[in-house]
């Protein structure tokens, strides 16, 4: 399946097929310089299948986990691109999950002002989310992608037949992106996965209508300027319990206790159930201060506040500009 993104900046094509993996020197044009970006959590096969269809593979492989997205290792990618004279004909290929993709797209805009970038996610939050877009980023000082820039990929191919050696708590977690966008934007979405009765039989299904969802909002909002704030649903939140925590709950898992504050108690009911369904997290361990510090440096906080993304029917949503405090208040309960 070709699914094609407009944007005013930059079209691309995303693939999503059963099996590219294997015929990846056919989908991408390979025949260059590549910079292939995995992570010690992605089985190594999957780099080394896609190095043996380039003409000149550099295989480099981070740390699994969010430390890596730093300047440590942004400089390292950008060293082995230069020692091994890389050009602006040359391209970085990311083959991982969130990470590898935010810190590789990233890696690719900043050598020669901005070379190619393939994106191959190989988790199912990546897939349905963080791999299309055009966003890029590292952390700094415990802040959570607050240095980045807007870099379209030239391609991403999705291979679902990756998420069978995934295992299932990074499943789940990717689930919970799936969760976000249907309870924002898609009702029968929502109700497919609250009634799923065999969730691997029904990833395609789930995988291409989240695209679809995140297809539509980045054509119409590519810099995120209004429509495309509704992808930050469980974020603003999410990220606060993400950055206290320091890695030691996966993103999706924070995304997933974000939301619940955001909702009116009748939609946070179903999505808590969906979520206990899938065994992800529905409290909260943090105090309403302890997140505070983390949600005053967020990267959407103007000074008039912060705009929030509200669910209180699913499958619709409300954007609307709250201060550090009215979140503080949704989190202790106050709706």
């Amino acid at each position: 399946m070709l699914i094609s993104v407009k944007t005013d900046t930059w079209d691309y094509d995303i693939v999503l097929e059963e099996g590219a993996l294997g015929r990846i020197g056919e989908i991408l044009e390979l025949g260059r310089r590549a910079l292939i970006v995995t992570d010690s959590g992605v089985p190594s096969e999957y780099s080394e299948l896609v190095a043996a269809q380039c003409a000149a593979p550099t295989v480099v492989t981070v740390p699994q986990g969010e430390q890596s997205k730093c300047f440590v290792e942004l400089e390292r990618l950008l060293s082995e691109m230069l020692d091994a004279s890389f050009t602006r004909g040359d391209c970085v290929v990311a083959v991982g999950g969130g990470v590898v993709g935010d810190l590789s797209g990233f890696a690719a805009s900043c050598y020669m002002r901005g070379i190619d970038f393939y994106n191959i996610p190989t988790t199912l939050l990546s897939q349905v989310d963080s791999s299309i877009g055009g966003k890029t980023a590292i952390d700094l000082n415990g802040v959570k992608n607050i240095v980045g820039a807007f870099y379209q990929p030239k391609k991403v191919v999705i291979d679902p037949a990756v998420l069978k050696t995934l295992e299932r708590r990074q499943l789940m977690a990717g689930l919970a992106e799936a969760i976000k966008m249907a309870a924002t934007s898609d009702a029968e979405l929502f109700e497919a996965i609250e009634r799923s009765e065999d969730l691997n039989a029904d990833l395609a299904e789930i995988i291409h209508r989240a695209l679809m969802i995140k297809k539509s909002v980045v054509e119409q909002d590519v810099h995120e300027t209004g429509l495309r704030k509704v992808l930050n649903f469980g974020h603003t939140i999410g990220h606060a319990i993400e950055s206290f925590n320091g890695g030691r709950l996966l993103h999706g898992e924070c995304v997933a206790l974000g939301m619940l504050p955001m909702c009116s108690r009748e939609a946070a009911a179903r999505i808590e159930a969906v979520l206990k369904k899938y065994g992800l997290p529905h409290e909260t361990e943090q105090s309403p201060a302890q997140l505070m510090p983390y949600l005053l440096h967020d990267k959407k906080m103007g000074t008039d506040g912060i705009s929030c993304v509200l669910v209180n029917e699913i499958g619709s949503f409300e954007l609307k500009k709250m201060t550090a405090q009215d979140v503080l208040k949704r989190l202790e309960g106050e709706r």
